[in-house]
Formats: C-alpha cells, sequence, structure tokens
C-alpha cells in the first residue's frame, strides 16, 4: 500500500519545543504526530458514536413515553460506585 502525506504544519518555536521535549528516547516527532494524529480521530469517532447514541435514546424515549428521572438515573450510579468502592477494599 502507498503511503500518503499529511500536510505539513507550521507551528510556533514553543510548540514544537514542547513536543519535543515528552518524546520517548527512540521516538521521532513524525511518529509522535501519527499517534496523536491517529488518538484524536478514535477520540472524535467515540464522541460521535456517544452522541449518536444519545440522539437514539432520546428519540426512543419520546417515541415510547418511557423516561427515567435524574434522581433515579444519581441514585443507581451512587450505588454503583459505593459497591466498587466496597470491592476495591
Amino acid at each position: 500500500m502507498k503511503t500518503a502525506v499529511l500536510p505539513p504544519l507550521r507551528v510556533q518555536p514553543e510548540l514544537r519545543l514542547k513536543a519535543e521535549s515528552v518524546l520517548h528516547p527512540d521516538e521521532s516527532l513524525s511518529s509522535f504526530m501519527i499517534e496523536a494524529v491517529n488518538e484524536h480521530i478514535e477520540h472524535r469517532r467515540a464522541k460521535m458514536e456517544f452522541l449518536q447514541r444519545g440522539l437514539a435514546a432520546a428519540e426512543h424515549a419520546a417515541q415510547s413515553g418511557e423516561y427515567v428521572s435524574a434522581a433515579d438515573v444519581l441514585h443507581q450510579l451512587k450505588e454503583k460506585l459505593a459497591l466498587a468502592k466496597s470491592r476495591n477494599l
């Protein structure tokens, strides 16, 4: 498979220095940038999927008329948190 080139980036010298300051010993700036782009792509995909699930859930709730109150959700979350904390003791 042929490789492609991302557009070259013009950045402030300070940004380049910051990026270089966190590189691992055998890591290049290019590999760091590729990793950052890949991670951001995955973050954006996850965000879009989360939003799509939320919109679908809202649509389902509107059609079915079945809603869960915020108080009930918070209560359930607090119970889950308490259980998780008790398991880690």
